[in-house]
């Protein structure tokens, strides 16, 4: 248990808050500049941050809303329905967290509850470091290893193979040891399920060389190994530890994993403590711990290249022209540039890294993708930081390059406490065993439940989702996205769970989403999580109307089944209707799949 505590975030005397008008009111701190939405009816006061659960974007006046009541983020239009704090565009998606009034002689306090800062709980006082007794090496993407005194302390190892299915590939190329280092690590901290952190065809090496490495992961609702059992990699040292409590290594060491408070039921972050000294990696969070961190850390990491989503990239019709794509690209990265250089510049680390972001779309086929995701540069992000705040040391990794922390926190202008890779080291990837990978996937096309139509049905009763007015048209493409005279074309109506021939009369939201078959009937095999076809560009879609539907992606990304289909069941149901009469044998697991 953690005693909390109350934060006073903005206080209005008896004239202000007579001076408040019915509806939407927008108030600033005058102290720290950060703004409030305070919403006036007859029946009291409502009031909350000034900030999109999103992306954290800020909330303007919704013209749009003749009522007084929405507000529109000025991110991605988002938006918020102040008197009842539950966000009407996307429907069904967050509620906005409310903040505790208390009147007092006519005047106004926002109390904001929270809890002690965990990483305060037990204080350390830095000593000093010898040179090299900590060294932090970038191999690739996300993946550090961290020397700390005899231990090796590595974060995200994906070293081989694709993330996403078939759509991100690694950029740069990891240094020749660095499965060895992996192999030899003393812990591992993988952020999140994600297949980017969490690389299954990385972890297989692991396992065949050393099963008993202690892998750390956050307590996130939804299990970041939730596909081990299916994967067949053996893994026998998993350890799943709460947020906010130290986990004490030796007595040196010691490291706190904590929630996203965007989305805690999947991304995490790290604080590693050595001697004193934080490091501190917020990972893909879009919000670390709410927005509570540790400032003055010895060296902080988080991502910064923006493009880990098919939004707008596969998205077609309407205003999805290659123009209004590039515009829009051009300007979400640019705030994403700002917003990371300006939570930096909040943090005050020593020093600075920018990583987490070094993947490709390396497939031919994927080409387009490649053209339009223009991501942000590292080199951009941290010439930014050093403009806006120049007192904080950056660091571009490259694959290999060695960060000396000892060395750095003594004298961060000494060229010495960074070591580059050697003159004519390899930095960026130009081979990736393609066919090797999408073999795999392809292998699903010629399973045996495909053969049988009543696969959708089977497939979408056990995903679980219905209920919402919404009609889904699922097109298998080839890899160009054209249609396949022999591939399924099939409706699903979310209101009852049915399968219509053609779309229903009453009015309806519509998405039409054309998949790689391969990738499609993969997925679909294996029960596996839709974030292979959206985040990994392996679909196409257009929607009527355009809106974001978050509670049906939501499930489809986040939410189905642990457990996947029972395919040998739909195999026994099906032989049982096309020859009632004929004993059928059980069969064998994967005899539904004919293996290529």
């Amino acid at each position: 248990f953690i005693d909390r505590k109350t934060m006073v975030l903005l206080s209005l005397d008896a004239e202000a808050v007579g001076s408040l008008k019915d509806g939407v009111n927008f108030q600033k701190n005058p102290e720290d500049r950060k703004c409030y939405i305070i919403y006036k009816t007859s029946n009291g006061l409502k009031a909350c941050k000034n900030q999109c659960k999103h992306q954290g974007g800020l909330f303007i006046k919704d013209i749009e809303d003749l009522d007084g009541r929405t507000v529109k983020c000025t991110k991605h239009n988002w938006k918020l329905n102040v008197s009842t704090m539950k966000y009407v565009n996307p429907p069904d998606s967050f509620l906005q967290d409310e903040l505790v009034e208390i009147l007092d002689d006519g005047g106004l306090q926002l109390i904001e509850l929270s809890p002690i800062d965990p990483w305060l709980d037990d204080p350390r006082e830095p000593l000093e470091l010898q040179e090299g007794e900590v060294k932090v090496t970038y191999l690739t993407h996300a993946c550090m290893e961290l020397q700390l005194g005899p231990r090796r302390f590595m974060f995200d190892p994906w070293l081989t193979g694709p993330a996403f299915a078939r759509g991100w590939w690694l950029l740069h190329e990891p240094p020749a040891d660095s499965l060895d280092r992996l192999c030899a690590a003393d812990l591992i901290y993988i952020s999140h399920m994600h297949s980017d952190h969490l690389s299954y065809p990385t972890l297989k090496v692991l396992s065949e060389r050393r099963p008993d490495v202690p892998i750390y992961v956050g307590d996130t609702s939804r299990a970041v190994f939730w596909y081990l059992e299916q994967s067949q990699v053996k893994l026998t040292n998993i350890n799943v530890v709460p947020f906010g409590v130290w986990q004490n290594i030796d007595e040196d060491l010691r490291f706190m994993i904590l929630m996203d408070g965007v989305h805690p039921e999947m991304d995490t972050c790290i604080i590693v403590e050595y001697k004193g000294h934080m490091i501190l990696n917020t990972v893909d969070c879009t919000r670390p711990n709410g927005g509570r961190l540790p400032q003055n850390v010895d060296l902080m990491m988080s991502d910064f290249a923006g493009g880990a989503s098919g939004f707008p990239m596969t998205f077609s019709g309407g205003k999805y022209s290659d123009s209004w794509k590039e515009d829009f690209i051009k300007n979400e990265r640019k705030k994403l540039l700002n917003y990371k250089a300006l939570l930096v510049k909040s943090q005050q680390p020593t020093i600075y890294c920018p990583f987490a972001g070094y993947f490709t779309e390396a497939h031919p086929s994927d080409r387009y993708i490649r053209d339009t995701n223009v991501k942000n540069s590292a080199e951009d992000l941290n010439a930014l930081i050093n403009k806006l705040a120049p007192n904080i040391k950056t660091w571009t990794p490259k694959p290999g390059s060695v960060l000396d922390l000892g060395v750095a926190l003594r004298d961060p202008t000494n060229s010495e406490a960074i070591t580059n890779p050697p003159a004519g080291a390899k930095i960026y990837k130009d081979s990736w065993d393609f066919d090797l990978y999408v073999d795999e996937l392809n292998s699903a096309i010629s399973c045996e439940i495909f053969k049988h139509q009543s696969w959708i049905q089977f497939y979408y009763t056990w995903a679980g989702f219905q209920n919402y007015n919404l009609v889904v048209r699922v097109i298998e493409t080839d890899d160009e996205f054209e249609t396949l005279t022999d591939g399924y074309d099939y409706l699903v109506d979310f209101l009852d769970l049915s399968f219509p021939t053609k779309r229903p009369d009453r009015e309806h939201s519509y998405i039409e989403v054309k998949n790689r078959i391969g990738v499609m009937r993969y997925v679909v095999l294996h029960g596996r999580l839709w974030d292979d076809l959206y985040i990994g560009f392996q679909n196409r879609i257009s929607r009527d109307p355009d809106i974001y539907h978050h509670k049906f992606w939501n499930h489809f990304q986040t939410e189905l089944p642990v457990d996947r289909p029972d395919w040998d069941q739909f195999l026994q149901q099906e032989t049982s209707i096309q020859e009632p009469d004929t004993p059928q044998e059980e069969p064998n697991q994967w005899s539904y799949c004919v293996v290529l």
